[in-house]
């Protein structure tokens, strides 16, 4: 029953040489709690292995893309459990990022929090226009993890991104696509349409010379490896913060977090 509990929170669809990976939590907004990041540890790096696939589309179920973190999922906040936890997600993570295949985000909906640094692991971000980004990790007391503050800045520049990341502020699909965060935005219900007609396209290109012009613009960068090293300490660092506790009691609580009081 565990497994197949695990199994359909991340759908995977093959047509011909895509795949199309499927958050599959309509119910608490595709957030990536535990049975998700199982079956993305699970998935991704098989998809990503795989020679008969040669693109992929990311989407969430339902009318959000991913909501972030699961809030039930952070009661245990101890340094070497949340970096333990966040270790495992990088195995998945690092192989979207740098791995050599062109993999897609079709942004349906709410991309907050985690779901955000989600979308941005990808290479090309579509956006449905009734979608919305948000950085979330300021309102818990949170860091930014899954590789956020490697990625934002590199897809919008620095200023920008300390302005998203520290303020917390709501960006809509259209000021997304100025910024950088996505590179286009499509009707609502059509994002998914699209972005499968553009990863049969990059299918069909040339997988070797794609491959390595995905790795040359990582390594016109720091180490990913190194960062999300770092970036594992920090949030661990952070989640066994009192501001951290009381981040998540505000969210459960439906209230502003007072972190000046802590």
């Amino acid at each position: 029953m565990g497994d197949a509990v695990q199994q359909d929170a991340v759908l995977v669809e093959r047509r011909g040489h895509i795949a199309i990976v499927r958050l599959n939590r309509e119910e608490s907004r595709n957030a990536l709690q535990p049975a998700i990041k199982a079956g993305l540890q699970t998935h991704i790096p098989a998809l990503m292995a795989d020679p008969t696939v040669r693109a992929l589309v990311l989407t969430g179920t339902g009318k959000a893309f991913c909501a972030g973190g699961d809030i039930r999922d952070m009661q245990e906040r101890g340094g070497p459990a949340i970096r333990a936890r966040l270790q495992r997600s990088h195995s998945w993570a690092e192989r979207l990022l740098a791995g050599e295949k062109p993999v897609i985000a079709a942004v349906n909906g709410a991309a907050a929090g985690a779901g955000l640094s989600l979308a941005l692991l990808c290479d090309i971000v579509l956006s449905s226009d009734t979608a919305f980004f948000k950085a979330g990790f300021p309102g818990l007391g949170a860091v930014p993890d899954l590789g956020l503050a490697l990625t934002l800045p590199r897809a919008v520049g620095q200023a920008r991104a300390r302005d998203l990341l520290l303020t917390n502020r709501r960006v809509e699909p259209d000021e997304a696509m100025a910024m950088g965060i996505v590179s286009r935005v499509i009707p609502d219900g059509k994002v998914l349409e699209e972005a499968i007609r553009l990863a049969e396209e990059l299918a069909e290109g040339p997988a070797v010379s794609l491959g390595l012009t995905k790795t040359m613009l990582n390594n016109a960068y720091s180490h990913i490896d190194d960062f999300l090293a770092f970036e594992a300490m920090a949030q661990a660092i952070a989640f066994d913060s009192k501001e951290f506790a009381e981040g998540v009691s505000a969210f459960l609580e439906k209230r502003k977090a007072r972190f000046s009081e802590v």
